[in-house]
């Protein structure tokens, strides 16, 4: 795969400083040809740069590539990882179930469905998605060991495991909308409440 780091972790080069709202119009344009149906295959720079009234060159000192512009733009769909308080496991739990395919931006309700089969045909999708929730695996796997190190877990707790215990509901729910009668609102205390009661000390 192409080189997957983000334009802003890339030097700075002398000159002009770069310009941030054409930034912006690159990141819209690729999520706005994302959501009308165009694949991760199909997507190419020059369209992404035609949408976004720049030239390709524009695109190319700001990304190495593709690659690194969809990990920018989808990142930017998923928005902020909450950040727990760190004062209670449950609460820090509830908090980042809760984030669990939630998603502001309304696009991301057409372009998030139709990356599935993607992920799963293509080796390097696979990983720019990896790229994606890791960090937010991270984050709930600081939790969860938090809560082993202070005794509130098991000992014995398969942090993995827990961890898609954890978000496979709440994903499936949100992006399927499995189950029409379950309250998205009280879902993720319901989900942690109810794997806690396995994974908690004896």
């Amino acid at each position: 795969m192409s080189d997957m780091s983000t334009h802003a972790d890339a030097p700075r080069s002398p000159g002009r400083p770069r310009s941030v709202r054409a930034d912006e119009a690159i990141i819209e344009a690729t999520l706005d040809l994302l959501a009308e149906g165009s694949t991760i295959e199909a997507l190419s720079i020059e369209a992404i740069a035609t949408r976004a009234g720049v030239g390709k060159a524009t695109i190319y000192r700001r990304w190495s590539g593709k690659d690194a512009l969809l990990l920018d733009a989808l990142r930017r769909l998923k928005g902020i990882q909450p950040q727990p308080g760190g004062h209670s496991v449950r609460d820090d739990l509830v908090l980042l179930v809760g984030a669990v395919g939630q998603n502001i931006d309304p696009r991301a309700a057409r372009i998030m469905p139709c990356l599935v089969p993607e992920v799963n045909r293509s080796p390097d999708h696979f990983q720019l998605y990896q790229n994606i929730v890791e960090p937010r695996r991270k984050v709930m796997r600081e939790v969860l060991r938090r809560g082993v190190a202070s005794g509130e877990l098991r000992a014995d707790l398969d942090i993995e495991v827990a961890m898609a215990l954890l978000t496979g509901p709440m994903l499936i729910q949100r992006m399927l909308r499995w189950h029409p009668e379950l309250d998205d609102r009280l879902l993720p205390e319901r989900i942690v409440d109810g794997i806690l009661d396995g994974i908690r000390a004896r």
